[in-house]
């Protein structure tokens, strides 16, 4: 009688959670996070990026098996079978925690088919292998590419000894400071206020080099300085049309443009490497 008191409880509180996560399950995230030892072969632990190529190594050698294998060249398929044998058992080597995803027996498969010369063997193992891979990109691939590949902002330093977060709300309070002076007619404001956006955007400038290593300065181009001259023209004499266009095409060259990218991918790896705030979890 205890034991059916015991897993009468045991599945009504089983219930509950999974009523509760229901109920609120637009404020719950759930997503695998790989093993810690990935991060060993992803910058900046590793220079060279060592687990996406041992990926597109994979990749290139499933093409080759298959192309080889249909055209009857049996040098060259033995070739590319040793290389993609010897990478797909890399992948246990380099996290010991997916050993069990690898289906060596599909491996095995294809080795034995590649020596008896058998196509239709060889495509079937194949077929086993993309599944194999599939799956565990299914449940990694974005997650792994958000926490190693995303931009970490976190480590940029400013010329000037001002907190890149505080720099960043600086900008956009300058933008919106041109918005609200130019609606209300206060010219000198609207102009100062572009002034020192004008000096926060070449102070961004800076930090975008230390990336994107180009001959030309990215940040501001050309068309983004081109803007700002027009923006500071329209708000010395010209319309509020004028002012308002201007304004909004340097929020879209200097604001948008970029946070559609680099902000976007940093906040969601933020939510990867930092880890569930159980705080927020349990208010909601």
């Amino acid at each position: 009688m205890r034991w059916t008191y015991f897993i009468f409880l045991q599945c009504l509180l089983i219930a509950v959670v999974g009523t509760v996560v229901y109920i609120h399950k637009d404020k719950v995230n759930v997503h695998k996070t790989p093993p810690a030892s990935l991060a060993k072969w992803y910058k900046p632990e590793n220079k060279r990026q060592e687990w996406l190529h041992n990926m597109f190594k994979l990749r290139r050698e499933i093409q080759a098996v298959k192309l080889y294998s249909t055209s009857n060249e049996d040098e060259l398929l033995d070739k590319w079978t040793a290389q993609l044998s010897k990478h797909y058992l890399r992948i246990s080597e380099m996290v010991p925690e997916w050993d069990k995803k690898l289906d060596e027996e599909a491996l095995t498969q294809l080795q034995t088919s590649v020596k008896n010369r058998d196509q239709q063997g060889v495509s079937l193992a194949l077929d086993d292998l993309n599944t194999s891979c599939n799956s565990c990109h299914q449940d990694y691939r974005s997650t792994v590419a958000t926490m190693y590949r995303a931009p970490d902002f976190s480590s940029i330093k400013l010329s000037q000894p001002v907190a890149y977060k505080e720099h960043m709300k600086a900008l956009i309070t300058q933008v919106n400071q041109i918005k609200i002076a130019s609606e209300d007619g206060k010219r000198d404001v609207a102009l100062s206020s572009l002034s020192e956006l004008k000096h926060g955007i070449q102070l961004q400038g800076e930090t975008c080099v230390q990336c994107h290593k180009k001959e030309t300065k990215l940040y501001p181009d050309v068309e983004m300085t081109q803007t700002i001259a027009n923006l500071e023209q329209s708000l010395s004499n010209g319309t509020l049309k004028e002012q308002g266009k201007a304004l909004g095409t340097l929020a879209v060259q200097v604001c948008a443009s970029c946070h559609g990218t680099h902000r976007i991918a940093y906040d969601n790896r933020k939510v990867f490497v930092d880890g569930p705030n159980w705080r927020e979890l349990i208010k909601h």
